[in-house]
């Protein structure tokens, strides 16, 4: 008897634990849909042509938050041009260039915990290191670059997973052929492994997106009275602003709605570029012949 157990006892704890699981999912998807009909909710009210292509007036209880999504979008993009080349570069050379050893172990370690560093702390890093040790001040470029490393290793440690699961037959048939080390990683291993690499790009896009305290210390202006036109030029965001509306000045309440609003936005916002890099994804495994 399997464990000590009956059959019919195997069959109950089976269905207890298939019951708790179902519970938990239950729970938890119940949650999220409270917390998006709550925001939807509050926030649809303020959702109008003026509120998405103005500027904010009137210490921010009129206009739009055209400056806010613009900076968002320049934000998260400027940080996928930072980390998409470091994270993909660093996961190719864990898996297929370095040697098995302490040293290996030492920087995966080191990448799982930095991704597990709290956001605060990149910001204070950018704000030391870009805003004041290289003097780039409060600017976009500084939020891009402390974006970029917030997001470092999350593009890392996905890239590398995907990586280890294209399996070991392609780098050999390739070499096998003729190929070098590199032109096998680049044109065999990268094309299958893509679509998994671009998973982890999804996440880090939208946790940059939505992150407020590195942008904050590093880029974040309360009020722009202009579009960025030069990488050091300060900008708004969705979180900033947000945050801007719900704890500075006199009129939290009066503009109670359009922080709602505001979310709202930045909610469809992330789920639009996650959309998109889903999209190519998919159609990109829609390609693989295995």
């Amino acid at each position: 008897m399997l464990l000590g157990y009956s059959p019919k006892a195997r069959k109950n704890r089976e269905w207890l634990a298939l019951l708790a699981l179902k519970l938990v999912a239950y729970v938890a998807l119940i949650i999220l849909a409270l917390m998006i009909f709550y925001i939807v909710f509050h926030g649809f009210k303020a959702i109008n042509f003026d509120f998405l292509t103005k500027f904010p007036s009137d210490f921010m209880r009129k206009g739009g938050i055209l400056p806010a999504i613009l900076g968002t979008l320049y934000l998260a993009a400027g940080s996928m041009v930072v980390s998409l080349p470091l994270g993909f570069g660093a996961a190719i050379y864990l898996t297929d260039y370095a040697k098995p050893g302490p040293l290996v172990s030492i920087i995966r370690l080191g990448v799982a915990n930095l991704a597990a560093v709290p956001s605060v702390v990149f910001g204070l890093f950018g704000l030391a290191l870009f805003v004041v040790g290289f003097g780039f001040g409060r600017s976009l470029l500084s939020g891009c670059l402390t974006l970029g490393l917030l997001t470092l290793p999350t593009v890392t440690a996905a890239a590398e997973e995907a990586l280890r699961q294209t399996p070991q037959s392609f780098r050999e048939a390739a070499l096998a052929l003729g190929a070098n080390r590199w032109q096998a990683i680049r044109q065999v291993v990268l094309p299958a492994a893509l679509p998994g690499m671009l998973t982890g790009a999804i996440l880090a896009l939208g946790r940059a997106a939505g992150e407020t305290a590195p942008i904050i210390l590093t880029a974040a202006a309360a009020f722009s009275p202009a579009l960025p036109d030069s990488l050091f030029n300060e900008v708004m965001s969705l979180p900033t602003h947000i945050f801007n509306m719900a704890t500075n000045g006199a009129f939290i309440e009066q503009t109670r709605v359009r922080q709602f609003g505001t979310a709202l936005v930045l909610m469809a916002l992330v789920l639009g570029l996650s959309l998109v890099a889903i999209v190519i994804r998919a159609k990109l495994i829609r390609r693989r012949k295995w």
